[in-house]
């Protein structure tokens, strides 16, 4: 017999209810005072990816229902019972991570073989589930350094709904990693970094900053990339389960003038939606510039301020996003003056952003990354 104390969602109201689960191999039971449901199979319970400690479960017929085990403590004898949570996707989870790996890198060797000279026409063609999968197989759990907080969370959905209010990404999320780099990956997901966050002087930067990665999922800018310079060698190096040489490969691509004057205009676009003001993201730019004509007059006058000292940062983000003044001009001449504009966050989900990653007690330090 086994039995333990749980919470519970019923999917039929907001009630959360603390019955004792009762039951043997195949089954349980929920009992509740002056109530019982079941029994569930627990063939049929389904592992939940949900930001907190507790480990949660909800089942593959029923709508919004749940059972949690709070802090995450589950009785030795229950653990074989229970579905792992899947670290990839179903389909990866099913077939294991290595063949999967094998099979997304014998399809980018066909189209690499057949699309060197036409990557751009090559990552339409290519299946958005393969894509979605191939992102996931790649990116996994990102190490545990994808940083939650109740209030940072709040804030960056509030800052992706304006950004993107249709939902073409899969993920927007925040990683634990002190560089001043944002990067969109394979199947419609995008990771802002801590070091970018902590760079900034205001949501709108980060905006345009997202925007701009938004651009590149719009157009599969990066799939193409893969496609065009990398190769097999971030497939497979994703076999090693190595997050670090995985992120490292992403970083080091970089796209064509094309994509990303796209990529800039398409967030000028959905800044001009939201009514955020592109003059800062112009601002961002030109401050992170390595090449800008102040730093060069420190950097000749042999002050702390040099280029070596006051931009090694921006090179993390103008590596991979290659810039130029232009850009940043091109911001500002999409400046309405007399606007209205407002400001894509308050002050309080600003704060609450900027300091996500070091409120969350659970998220894993960037060290060990590789980087």
């Amino acid at each position: 017999m086994i039995e333990t104390a749980v919470w519970h969602y019923d999917g039929r109201n907001a009630n959360r209810w603390h019955p004792r689960l009762v039951g043997d191999a195949a089954s349980f039971r929920l009992i509740g005072e002056g109530w019982e449901s079941g029994p569930w199979a627990w063939v049929d319970l389904r592992a939940l990816d949900i930001a907190g400690r507790d480990a949660v479960f909800g089942h593959a017929t029923e709508p919004g229902w749940r059972i949690g085990f709070a802090d995450g403590v589950i009785p030795a004898d229950i653990v074989p019972l229970l579905p792992q949570r899947a670290r990839y996707g179903g389909f990866i989870d099913r077939i294991g991570l290595g063949k999967a790996s094998m099979a997304f890198a014998a399809v980018a060797a066909a189209a690499l073989f057949v699309g060197l000279k036409a990557p751009g026409w090559i990552a339409p063609l290519v299946p958005q589930s393969w894509e979605d999968g191939l992102g996931d197989a790649m990116v996994g759990d990102f190490g545990g350094r994808i940083c939650r907080t109740p209030e940072g969370d709040a804030a960056l959905n509030a800052l992706i709904a304006k950004v993107d209010p249709e939902g073409q990404a899969r993920t927007i999320e925040i990683a634990n990693i002190p560089m001043v780099n944002a990067i969109a990956l394979p199947g419609h997901r995008i990771i802002l970094f801590d070091g970018l966050i902590a760079e900034a002087k205001s949501p709108d930067e980060v905006a345009g900053v997202l925007g701009h990665e938004m651009g590149h999922v719009e157009h599969r800018d990066t799939m193409a990339a893969l496609l065009r310079q990398l190769g097999l060698s971030v497939l497979l190096g994703g076999m090693n389960g190595t997050a670090g040489s995985n992120l490292n490969a992403l970083l080091s691509l970089s796209y064509g003038r094309e994509a990303e004057h796209s990529a800039d205009l398409s967030a000028i676009e959905r800044m001009k939606a939201a009514n955020i003001s592109p003059l800062p993201t112009a601002d961002f730019f030109q401050r992170l510039d390595p090449l800008d004509d102040d730093r060069r007059d420190d950097k000749k006058a042999g002050k702390d301020g040099s280029v070596e000292s006051e931009a090694v940062e921006a090179a993390n983000w103008f590596g991979s996003h290659p810039t130029s003044r232009s850009r940043a001009e091109l911001f500002t001449k999409a400046h309405v003056k007399g606007r209205a504009y407002t400001p894509a966050l308050d002050s309080v989900q600003w704060q609450a952003l900027k300091t996500m990653c070091k409120r969350d007690r659970n998220v894993k330090p960037a060290m060990g990354m590789g980087l």
